[in-house]
């Protein structure tokens, strides 16, 4: 069915002054059609418009890769960094002014290739600094190489006999190291990451949102939407977030339920 001209154009003038587009910025994101990215582009503007702050009182962080654009597509301050130093330059950020609301963005490469040892660290010292790790299991933006997610046997040009490392869970590795707040999400479903994003917004020191997406480019096989929707699915109804030791259990037994896997009590 054709929708009216007018009908659109009033539509149009309704999102627009209701705020909710305006942490985006005038450049379009050059993610390949298809990609998991666009979700979480979506579920992370729909929490800073629902905050409600001033856009220059926030700032979002990336290093290289996929992920690293993230800032030029908002317009809150941003600083696009070198590879792997992501949450140092974060952490610097939120300690040179501790009224910022800072957003780290990076992959699954960035985060826990390069710059894996630097997880550890923001999480003890509990820095302020909310951290979106954009995990599709390869490297995107250098043409589909394995990643520290890829799952053994993941054949790619880099591999053509399939990986025999055994890949890394973020999730667990977060509990682990002792962040304060840990959420798993998936890019299919933006009004869950918002509602997650927010949670973890409000909670005071290092939260990390461990967030399964797609490569449609390079990933015909594993992380494919299909499976994705297939293998993720929501927390027990019962599951008491504030519980660590329920958290290890989930994380060690399937590592696609989603929700608040684990929020400190203070």
């Amino acid at each position: 069915m054709k929708i009216p001209a007018r009908v659109l154009a009033d539509q149009l003038k309704q999102i627009k002054d209701s705020g909710r587009f305006s942490p985006r910025s005038g450049a379009l994101p050059t993610w390949c059609p298809g990609c998991g990215y666009f979700g979480i582009h979506q579920g992370l503007n729909e929490c800073i418009a629902s905050l409600g702050l001033p856009l220059h009182e926030i700032v979002t962080v990336s290093g290289i890769g996929c992920a690293g654009r993230y800032p030029f597509f908002t317009n809150n301050y941003g600083l696009h960094t070198v590879h792997g130093r992501t949450l140092p330059a974060a952490t610097g950020v939120k300690l040179a002014n501790p009224k910022l609301t800072v957003f780290a963005v990076g992959g699954d490469g960035d985060g826990l290739a390069i710059g894996g040892g630097h997880l550890p660290h923001i999480a003890r010292r509990n820095i302020d600094v909310n951290y979106l790790l954009f995990d599709n299991s390869i490297y995107g933006l250098t043409k589909g190489q394995p990643s520290p997610t890829s799952p053994i046997g993941s054949k790619t040009k880099a591999s053509p006999y399939g990986t025999t490392d055994r890949p890394l869970n973020a999730t667990l590795m977060a509990l682990t190291y002792g962040a304060s707040f840990v959420a798993r999400l998936f890019a299919g479903d933006p009004k869950g990451i918002t509602e997650a994003l927010l949670e973890g917004v409000r909670n005071p020191g290092f939260s990390i949102f461990h967030i399964h997406t797609s490569c449609v480019t390079f990933d015909k096989a594993f992380k494919t939407w299909t499976n994705l929707k297939k293998w993720t699915h929501p927390l027990p109804e019962d599951y008491d977030p504030t519980d660590i030791r329920r958290a290890f259990d989930e994380v060690l037994r399937d590592d696609f339920s989603l929700g608040v896997i684990y929020k400190r009590e203070y």
